[in-house]
């Protein structure tokens, strides 16, 4: 008897089991397009550099504002395709799939980075164009793929027609932001040195003037 009561709920318990297994499986089948409806920017597993992830999402966020709502999603490894493994190293293909997922109203701006390229959907022609004459990653860290689509959402955004301005770590924000910041430095140096000139000049001449002894 005790055995025949025991025996339903193992049963219950198995089954509960199986099936927030199942559930789990099923909601994470496609990690990106989870993350997608809710961020901008869909990070691999593998851990990305910082400084890379707060470049990324300030520029996804201010093409947005610009008029190019771009989601971007980096794939490093198989297991960021959840249970569709078979499409990495594929990006138009994932990037294809993906726009489905994530695409209700419309067509989705879409940009996907693997070590091998990128896959794109819902860009102006002028975009799409220049997506395909972009470098591939420098290399397979999640890192590298980080910092091949902040290059590629600039680039994207420019020949679209909407360029990004105003995110610090961008391509062409170091030069121009350079110039900026080192402007005050160099012109107080000057002010300092003819402060510091004027003072000699002036302890000379009453050194000149100074009746002896």
């Amino acid at each position: 008897m005790p055995i025949a009561t025991r025996l339903p709920h193992a049963l219950i318990a198995a089954l509960l089991a199986t099936l927030l297994f199942a559930a789990a499986a099923f909601a994470d089948g496609d990690p990106a397009s989870d993350t997608l409806l809710g961020q901008n920017v869909f990070y691999p597993y593998s851990p990305t550099a910082v400084s890379a992830q707060r470049t990324l999402n300030a520029e996804t966020a201010a093409a947005k504002k610009a008029g190019v709502p771009i989601k971007v999603a980096l794939i490093q490894a198989p297991t960021d395709l959840g249970v569709i493994p078979s499409l990495f190293g594929k990006p138009q293909q994932y990037a294809d799939f993906l726009d489905q997922e994530i695409s209700f109203k419309g067509k989705q701006l879409l940009l996907v980075v693997m070590a091998n390229g990128y896959g794109t959907e819902g860009l102006p022609p002028a975009a799409t164009k220049a997506a395909g004459a972009l470098k591939p990653p420098a290399g397979k860290s999640s890192t590298d793929l980080a910092q091949a689509a902040i290059v590629a959402v600039d680039k994207l955004a420019d020949a679209a027609g909407h360029p990004i301005k105003g995110v610090p770590g961008l391509p062409g924000s170091s030069s121009a932001g350079g110039g900026s910041s080192t402007t005050p430095i160099v012109i107080g140096l000057i002010v300092a040195a003819l402060l510091v000139t004027g003072a000699v000049l002036v302890l000379r001449r009453r050194q000149a003037v100074r009746p002896a002894g």
